[in-house]
């Protein structure tokens, strides 16, 4: 099996962090896990420290955010392939790190990515699917530039793919995902292999589609995300993206 170290970056994750922790704890597959904290004043760490025996490192903040806080991980980490789980996202069954391992037994293979559920997060109704990101195979990088892309959450990359293209960009702001997806999939092009199966579970509610506000901001920076790795979407690109979320809510049935 290849090893496989996870990210898991905290702030203030006290509600949510054991229901995190506990799904890793249950797969049955020994891994690195390592959370990056970014300067928590609730029981964020006391909840952490009751997992010691499963987690490999915490490594305390203060962090420049997120992403910084996952650059943190990424550069921490010593397996062969690296994932990112959010302090409020879980696994939904104990094979899932099991099946990643497998994937990537095959050493062509540089990123692999499966299916995303939103669960209900104002109700903290962890059973009530509010949309289910059904991802699809992989097409070829030509798929970003008709709005697709694959669930972040669900992406698993080899530690040398970061080490050869870089970690995400600290300047992208909510975008670095997107950014960092396009810099692999459609500027590089590196081979990944979907999984076709629900891989996280995520609590509902983003920044990026908080309000109208942040939804222009998020494509101003989808724009740039593009722009900085010096390829022009198509004209249609950016307003296809969110569009093609309309269907998360309608056909939200796991099968």
């Amino acid at each position: 099996m290849v090893d496989i170290s996870l990210i898991t970056a905290t702030l203030n994750s006290a509600d949510t962090l054991a229901d995190c922790l506990e799904s890793v704890k249950k797969q049955n597959l020994c891994v690195e896990h390592i959370v990056v904290d970014g300067g928590s004043d609730d029981e964020t760490l006391a909840i952490a420290s009751q997992y010691s025996g499963h987690l490999s490192h915490v490594i305390p903040g203060p962090d420049k955010g997120i992403y910084d806080a996952m650059n943190k991980g990424i550069t921490a980490c010593s397996s062969e392939v690296v994932g990112i789980l959010n302090s409020d996202d879980f696994y939904p069954s104990d094979d899932i790190l099991s099946r990643i391992s497998s994937l990537f037994e095959n050493p062509e293979i540089q990123a692999c990515y499966g299916d995303l559920v939103y669960v209900d997060r104002a109700e903290n109704d962890v059973e009530r699917i509010c949309r289910y990101w059904r991802a699809g195979p992989y097409r070829g990088a030509k798929q970003f530039y008709y709005g697709w892309m694959m669930p972040h959450p669900t992406l698993f990359v080899r530690r040398s793919v970061y080490e050869q293209y870089g970690m995400f960009n600290l300047e992208m702001g909510t975008a670095a995902d997107y950014e960092l997806m396009i810099r692999l999939f459609v500027k590089n092009r590196i081979n990944v292999e979907y999984l076709p199966r629900v891989i996280v579970h995520m609590r509902a509610g983003g920044v990026s589609n908080a309000s109208l506000g942040n939804r222009f901001r998020a494509n101003r920076m989808d724009r740039k995300a593009w722009k900085v790795n010096g390829i022009k979407p198509y004209f249609w690109t950016l307003s296809l993206k969110p569009v093609r979320k309309i269907g998360q809510w309608v056909f939200r049935a796991v099968e």
